[in-house]
């Protein structure tokens, strides 16, 4: 009976231990679960409020080159609002006030003159002829016509005005809107028109900084993990060492950025606002993430290749560089790359050296004044105009791009040269 009894309860208690099993298991899935629905919603929500980026409103005129706009011997500096204008008042010649004209010219965007500038100076033997071209449309007459501003509302609700609204129908009537790919958003650099600007110079900005921060932290990350894990005696000071290593990777950012701010651009009088110092504050901060991950990748080789090529009389340099470290690759460059992707996502430690700047112009060098993306999703994301709203989220998609690209090549490369021991 005794034994029977002890068979029921450790039947209990396993059922007990089972259903507890149970509702962790249940409690993981939903966690993962809960995780995802949120990354999901997260990621839909950018990436359909970024839509209305990609694609822009042109409005076909027919403009005459004439000389009236056109200075022959300098074209760069001719008229082209000018041109653009008179041309879209061509096509409401009721229009005659003043007031009523500069009302008008609001249709189309500062660009508008940038399109026919670009196509005069590509098609020099247009001079002198009645030419039919697209030109870019203002931001809020693009928001309008994307159903982002809804015409229904109340004139005193909305920007753009019943009169605006007529010459626009009138427009449409006559099928000379369309609507393309934005390819300003990837040509242009920065600008105060949300219809003109673009991510050019950031992204030109990231990559150069992104360089800099390579060659800065991936040598000297990897000869420190060497010394540290292959040849530095184990006592007090290399664990001081680690220990500081260890540290540095939970710093925050911004620190970095101070200490940019007053070795690099106080003390050496390096360029403020350049990818250079960029790149070196991030490499800093990037440093402890390269010699972690590699130290970690050399003490999983196993003691048998070493003591194998030391076997055969090679020398500790030589069992490193021959044999350790190509091993190690994969884990090292894994290691570099995903510290890269996260260096290319710091606002804080840019803004400390001036990155965080409205730049017009493309980088052409390391020296040069630029921005970063996520500093000009940052800037994008304060400024009031409402278009800027889907530029920002724009920005952001691309920036998650580029750094999926990064990560994916990272596991890329650990899949690709992984051992198994």
């Amino acid at each position: 009976m005794t034994e029977f009894r002890q068979t029921e309860a450790r039947k209990a208690q396993l059922a007990k231990r089972y259903r507890a099993e149970y509702r962790f298991k249940a409690f993981g899935i939903g966690a993962i679960c809960t995780a995802g629905l949120i990354l999901l919603f997260l990621m839909g929500s950018i990436l359909i409020s970024s839509l209305p980026a990609f694609t822009q409103h042109y409005v076909t005129l027919d403009i005459e080159i004439t000389e009236r706009h056109i200075d022959t011997q300098n074209l760069a500096n001719s008229d082209w609002r000018g041109l653009a204008r008179t041309s879209l008042r061509a096509q409401f010649p009721e229009v005659q006030g003043r007031r009523d004209k500069r009302a008008l010219g609001k249709l189309l965007s500062i660009g508008a003159s940038d399109d026919v500038r670009d196509y005069v100076l590509a098609n020099p033997s247009s001079l002198g002829t009645k030419i039919r071209l697209p030109v870019t449309l203002s931001d809020d007459i693009d928001l309008l016509l994307k159903g982002v501003i809804d015409r229904e509302l109340p004139e005193n609700e909305r920007v753009v005005s019943n009169q605006n609204l007529a010459w626009l129908d009138k427009l449409v009537a006559e099928d000379r809107i369309s609507r393309q790919f934005a390819t300003k958003i990837f040509t242009n650099g920065d600008s105060r028109e949300p219809e003109l600007a673009g991510l050019h110079g950031a992204l030109v900005g990231t990559l150069w900084t992104l360089l800099v921060t390579l060659l800065a932290s991936f040598p000297l990350g990897v000869m420190a993990a060497i010394y540290l894990e292959e040849i530095a005696p184990k006592n007090r000071l290399t664990r001081i060492i680690e220990v500081n290593i260890n540290n540095l990777a939970a710093v925050p950012s911004i620190v970095f950025g101070l200490l940019g701010l007053a070795v690099f651009i106080n003390f050496f009088g390096m360029p403020r606002s350049a990818p250079l110092v960029g790149g070196l504050v991030l490499a800093l901060m990037t440093l402890p993430r390269i010699i972690i991950p590699t130290r970690a990748a050399f003490a999983a080789i196993p003691p048998s290749i070493r003591e194998a090529a030391m076997g055969v009389g090679a020398s500790r340099l030589q069992v490193i560089m021959h044999h350790v470290l190509p091993l190690a690759m994969p884990g090292i460059l894994t290691g570099t790359i995903i510290g890269l992707a996260q260096a290319a996502g710091e606002t804080a430690p840019l803004l400390m050296i001036g990155m965080m700047a409205f730049i017009v112009d493309v980088p052409s060098d390391v020296t040069a004044k630029a921005t970063v993306l996520p500093a000009q999703i940052y800037m994008w994301a304060n400024n009031p105009e409402r278009a800027f709203m889907a530029r920002t989220s724009a920005g952001i998609v691309v920036l998650l791009s580029l750094l999926l690209l990064v990560n994916a090549t990272a596991i890329y490369f650990r899949k690709r040269f992984e051992k198994r021991w």
